[in-house]
């Protein structure tokens, strides 16, 4: 179904010069199942794929044959590999990307003294955007592997964080390096450097200013493992800012392709539109928009309106309760079917040039590669 609406998807994963696809959208429309079916779909042609998943839930490891994905890249090997190709796969966690950033950039010494810092724990496990900033940092670190030679992959596969907005995934990044070498923390440092009770009343009261709420809820103990943590992180701050730059321009280059996935839904679709345009105006690759779960029917010569008439003529006549029960399931799936077709149109229509392609719905949950070759058949048009 994919092949007539302008979004050739087998062209995407099968271009060489194509390192990284990133599929976005808000959250509940499919992205992983998506990235998944596209990792697959690659590896059968050829191309040795690495899929990074954000997903928790355990079906996604048995439909790709696997007990269990974790932060580890884990081969998947009841693929075809007839094509030369092979299938990692791993899930994103969130606080142990955070401890190699810190492994990698901090002596043991120093490492070991933020790994453990209370404060350090919270914003590494809970903080709002750390998942998006460290879904960007392990892309980072994968592609890094791939460039050095270290893992032989040629094509990274991303589904990026469930967040509310698909904007989260390109914003929270930079917001929390901003936090991170940022004024705030200096603030929250204040105490460390100054010294005595006359410099927490001077925390107090610019902390007061920025939120009453936080001036209730800090403490002396609190203090004293934000002070900790800025001492022992001092030379790390501005190195959060400078990756989530370079892993920022990575994804701008031509070798990168994103993939924003949609629903048929009025709110899915508006922050389809919204992602694009920020895409466009941040001047990166877009290959086009893939609306999911999109209903259809058989028999489209009979339309909702005609099938209620039928199914009212049959009430009429008696006896065929089944036939009238039938053709009014009809009349929804039909309804539905319009409905989804109008929404793509309207969407089409206000992002002219936007190569946009849809998927049927699934008679049923995916749960086996079965699965998901059908779901990359119907990406690929076929």
């Amino acid at each position: 179904m994919a092949k007539d609406t302008g979004l050739d998807l087998d062209a995407v994963i099968g271009d060489p010069e194509r390192r990284i696809i990133v599929c976005c959208g808000s959250g509940g429309v499919g992205k992983t199942t998506t990235a998944a079916a596209l990792a697959v779909r690659a590896a059968e042609q050829g191309r040795r794929v690495v899929v990074l998943t954000i997903d928790p839930a355990r079906r996604l490891a048995q439909s790709l044959g696997l007990d269990e994905l974790d932060n580890t890249p884990r081969p998947v090997t009841d693929i075809d590999t007839s094509a030369g190709g092979s299938l990692d796969a791993m899930m994103l966690d969130m606080k142990r990307t955070f401890d190699e950033v810190v492994e990698a950039h901090a002596a043991p010494d120093k490492a070991a003294q933020i790994l453990a810092n209370p404060f350090y724990i919270a914003v590494s496990s809970s903080f709002a955007g750390t998942q998006e900033y460290m879904a960007m940092e392990k892309l980072g670190q994968l592609r890094g592997q791939m460039a050095e030679g270290t893992q032989d992959w040629d094509l990274v596969v991303v589904d990026t964080p469930p967040s509310r907005s698909a904007l989260d995934f390109l914003d929270a990044p930079q917001r929390l390096g901003s936090f991170l070498d940022g004024r705030f923390i200096r603030l929250l440092s204040a105490p460390a450097k100054v010294g005595g009770r006359a410099s927490l009343k001077v925390f107090s009261a610019g902390v007061s200013l920025a939120s009453g709420i936080m001036t209730k809820l800090l403490g002396g103990e609190f203090l004293r493992d934000v002070q900790t943590f800025v001492a022992a992180m001092d030379t790390m701050f501005g190195g959060f800012r400078q990756r989530a730059d370079q892993t920022y321009a990575l994804l701008s280059r031509p070798e990168t392709a994103f993939v924003v996935v949609a629903a048929p839904e009025r709110d899915a679709m508006r922050e389809a539109g919204f992602f694009i345009e920020r895409l466009a105006s941040d001047r990166m690759p877009l290959a086009g928009v893939l609306v999911n779960r999109v209903h259809t029917t058989a028999a489209k010569q009979l339309s909702a309106g005609r099938a209620e008439d039928a199914a009212a003529a049959l009430d009429e006549l008696g006896g065929h309760e089944l036939a009238a029960s039938l053709l009014r399931v009809h009349v929804e799936v039909a309804e539905t079917a319009a409905r989804h077709r109008a929404m793509i149109t309207r969407f089409r229509t206000s992002h002219p040039g936007v190569p946009t392609a849809a998927v049927p719905a699934q008679p049923l949950d995916i749960h086996d590669l079965d699965g998901l070759r059908a779901i990359g058949s119907a990406l690929g048009g076929r």
